[in-house]
């Protein structure tokens, strides 16, 4: 079985542990990335860190950073010298880098599949709209990241092949509980984009409101970090604040053993809801307790294995720190309870198997 995958996600390391496991599957896997992916966090440049028993190649990319009309000049190239029975398209239904690999992959034959993560009914103005509309007619099949990204597709009139599977799994060997307990002051962790919507600023206000001893880490870069340095001073906890950036991904999983709890306290938008909180699933497999807000997919990849509050609500977050700080026996069974929830449902192995079987489906 050829698969050619296009995915500018692809571009992260830990990302790529599940290539090697769609591979071993038995599939000849040609992975396609751009040189580098830019956005508010700064760029992002390829990182080669899983790259057994499949091809991973950089191509060029034009309007890098623009997530509607990027797309790639050589990939009618790649595709012919390739001649694959599938094309894996790891971009949104509405994106130009979509339309461009579909209607490339229908002109040399091969089955096409798509990946949307969208859990909100949009609709989009000319000509994305158009595009969009198009690719739900002519594309063989569908991934979508969650049930809700499901029910979006089928509202927007997708009829085809469809597939509930995260993008993305995450390694049990690189994502696992440390071994040591090292005497530590309670430290609590934000992992991701630093942008109003994913709530970072709550966090600190809840943290604020913590006596005795504590210390915040905030992973990730983005717009909001001079806002929330500042932030940080008027509340007088700027000592207890460490910003360490965007981190190269193999850098993370060491990351998670610093902390005693993770938090996510993502905020619904008019135009955007959580749609999954890969950090969750890497702090579960870490042995981290998690806390998330209600808002989008959260309560759905958390389950019963970590804490939820109403998002936006600083003061439920603060008790549920308070909470995690306190009841050191609570904070065993959240990390028992999330490994086993994250082996369950959440490694690379499953998701590649999940995926190949539906390759395989197209191919009958």
């Amino acid at each position: 079985m050829r698969v050619l995958m296009l995915s500018k996600a692809c571009l992260v390391g830990i990302y790529q542990s599940k290539l090697e496991a769609i591979a071993r599957a038995g599939v000849n896997l040609l992975t396609l990335v751009p040189p580098s992916w830019r956005d508010e966090r700064g760029e992002q440049l390829l990182e080669r860190s899983h790259t057994q028993s499949y091809q991973l190649r950089a191509i060029p990319i034009r309007f890098n950073g623009n997530f509607h009309l990027h797309h790639y000049p050589t990939l009618g190239r790649e595709l012919s010298a390739f001649q694959p029975q599938i094309v894996h398209i790891d971009e949104e239904p509405y994106n130009l880098a979509t339309w461009q690999a579909l209607r490339l992959a229908r002109r040399c034959g091969a089955k096409t599949l798509f990946f949307s993560w969208q859990n909100i009914l949009r609709r989009y103005p000319p000509p994305f709209n158009w595009g969009e509309s198009w690719t739900l007619r002519h594309a063989d099949c569908a991934l979508a990241g969650t049930d809700d990204a499901a029910g979006v597709l089928r509202a927007k009139g997708y009829r085809g092949r469809l597939a509930v599977i995260p993008q993305f799994g995450t390694s049990p060997q690189l994502f696992r509980p440390s071994k040591s307990n090292p005497p530590r002051p309670f430290t609590i962790g934000y992992i991701g984009r630093l942008v109003p919507e994913k709530g970072a600023q709550l966090l600190l206000r809840a943290a604020a409101q913590l006596t005795g001893e504590w210390r915040l880490r905030i992973i990730g870069g983005g717009p909001q970090r001079a806002a929330l340095e500042r932030l940080a001073q008027e509340l007088g906890i700027g000592e207890r604040l460490t910003f360490l950036g965007q981190l190269p991904s193999p850098q993370l999983p060491a990351e998670y053993h610093q902390l005693d709890a993770l938090c996510l306290p993502s905020l619904t938008r008019k135009n955007w809801k959580e749609q999954f909180g890969r950090v969750l699933v890497e702090a579960m497999a870490s042995g981290v307790p998690v806390i998330g807000s209600d808002s989008g997919a959260i309560p759905g990849v958390i389950g019963g294995a970590g804490l939820l509050v109403p998002e936006g609500d600083h003061q439920a977050l603060a008790d549920a720190l308070r909470k995690l700080r306190g009841q050191p026996e609570l904070r065993e069974e959240l990390r028992e309870k999330g490994r086993a929830r994250f082996e369950a449902h959440f490694t690379d192995a499953g998701t590649a198997v999940a995926t190949v079987a539906v390759y395989r489906q197209m191919l009958e």
